[in-house]
Formats: structure tokens, sequence, C-alpha cells
């Protein structure tokens, strides 16, 4: 297992096209995220740059608003994704984990996205994000409170190492979610699938078939344990994706549309 996670190391060559793509986001990326006092017509919107104070330390982390947010749309509060980075996105920037994967399609696709975003960062590669779950929980909370959301539809997914958070931190904190969508993630079935089960948590996995970093049968162990146990798991897998099918999930699928279909009972 540890040789299969090693080999994401592999994607530093995505670290440096990454960092390349930075100096090419819009100029809002670059604003900050305004204070809780201002009202919805005043916010900026976009990709946008805030900081949390974790561990004692600050760390950086990026918020997608979309434009509509400034129109005061929707009125019931706008549905919030909680979206986790890859070993190839992680560091202290704050930026780099917000353009590959889900950054880059809401960007793209913006239509498809009618949701505030938060992107965490991992700070290091070598560690999981489940010892990370204050940071992204944290990250989460601060947004929820600063922006006019619903505390009823909020999701989870990332990829990668991202895949594995969100197959753990669901786990561990089913009750936060309405859905979720792990990307070529991995974890312990045996462990994770019973309280995601439990939870009768909707579950929207993919997979690539040709994925020689984290094989397949990770998320077709997982999905097939959580279905046994009696919950509600999915896996779309692509026959000829290699890692990246995160780019076929976040920009082919509907995957807006279905995390919008579910809603977490209070």
């Amino acid at each position: 297992m540890a040789n299969m996670f090693n080999r994401v190391a592999s994607r530093i060559l995505l670290s440096i096209v990454t960092a390349a793509a930075l100096t090419m986001l819009p100029a809002c990326v670059l604003q900050s995220a305004d204070s809780a006092a201002q009202s919805d017509s005043q916010r900026p919107t976009g990709m946008l740059l805030d900081t949390i104070t974790y561990n004692g330390k600050t760390h950086n982390f990026a918020v997608y608003v979309p434009r509509e947010y400034a129109a005061g749309m929707p009125p019931s509060g706008w549905p919030v994704i909680l979206s986790l980075n890859g070993r190839g996105e992680c560091g202290l920037d704050g930026q780099r984990q917000s353009v590959v994967g889900l950054g880059s399609a809401c960007m793209l696709q913006p239509d498809k996205y009618p949701f505030i975003i938060v992107f965490p960062q991992k700070p290091d590669a070598d560690s999981q994000w489940i010892q990370h779950d204050q940071l992204a929980l944290g990250c989460l909370d601060q947004v929820v409170k600063k922006y006019r959301t619903d505390p009823n539809r909020v999701y989870l997914t990332g990829l990668s190492q991202g895949g594995a958070g969100t197959w753990a931190i669901a786990a561990k904190h089913p009750a936060r979610f309405a859905a979720i969508a792990p990307v070529c993630g991995y974890g312990d079935a045996s462990q994770l699938a019973p309280p995601i089960a439990a939870a009768k948590l909707p579950v929207w996995a993919f997979h690539g078939l040709k994925d020689d970093v984290v094989p397949a049968t990770q998320s077709e162990v997982m999905v097939s344990a959580i279905n046994a146990a009696g919950g509600n798991a999915t896996l779309k897998l692509y026959p000829d994706a290699n890692h990246n099918s995160w780019d076929s999930a976040y920009r082919n699928e509907n995957l807006g549309a279905w995390f919008l279909q579910h809603r977490r009972t209070p």
C-alpha cells in the first residue's frame, strides 16, 4: 500500500504546471475575502483568498463565490462544497489547490456549479487529510458563517489524497454533509464504509480503470462495502482514464446537479 501511495509523487510535474497556471489566473483570484459585515452586493466574487488560524498558525485557503451571489440569489442561501486537494497541490500558498480539479471546472463552467466552494490546502504532501480534518472543517465553518449559506446543503469532494480525505472525513463526520463525491480515492473499507452506510450518506465515486497510482479496486471495494451495509453509493469508472479522472468527473458529469438533489436532514 505504501508503494502505491508513494507513486503519487509522480504528480510533481503537475505541481510545476500548476504553479505556472497560477500566474494566468483572473485578477479576482488576487482579491481577499471581505468581512462578514459587508452586504451581498458589496462582496467580491470569483476565486478569492482567505486565511484561517489553525494550531496557532495562519493558513491560506481559497473560496469560490459565484457572480450571482452579489445579486442576493438564491434567497434560501447558497449551497456549499468543501473540496480537498491531492498530493501535488499541497503547500502553504493557498492558491495551488484552487486550479486543479473542481477549481478549474467551476471557473470554466460556472453554470454547472452554483455553489460557494471552499478550497482548504493540505499543508504537506506526506500526511493524510484526516490528520487535518479540523483545518478543513474550520475553513468550511468560517465560510458558512461569513456568507449566506444553506447549512443543509453542504457537500464534500476531493481528488486522490483528497478523495481519501473525502472517504475518511465523511466517515468521521457524516452528519456534516448532504452527499459526497470521492475521486480516485483510497481507504480502509472495513473501517470507513460502515459509518457512511449507517448515515445513509449518498455517494457518487469516480475512478479511472487504468489508474496506476491508486488502483480502481480501491473505489470498487469501498462502494461495494457501503452498499452491502445498506448504504447508497454509485461508482463511475472511466475505461481509458489513468490517475487523472478528476477532469472527467468535474467537467463532464453533472455533479453539481447531483449534489443539489440531496439535502441533509437536521
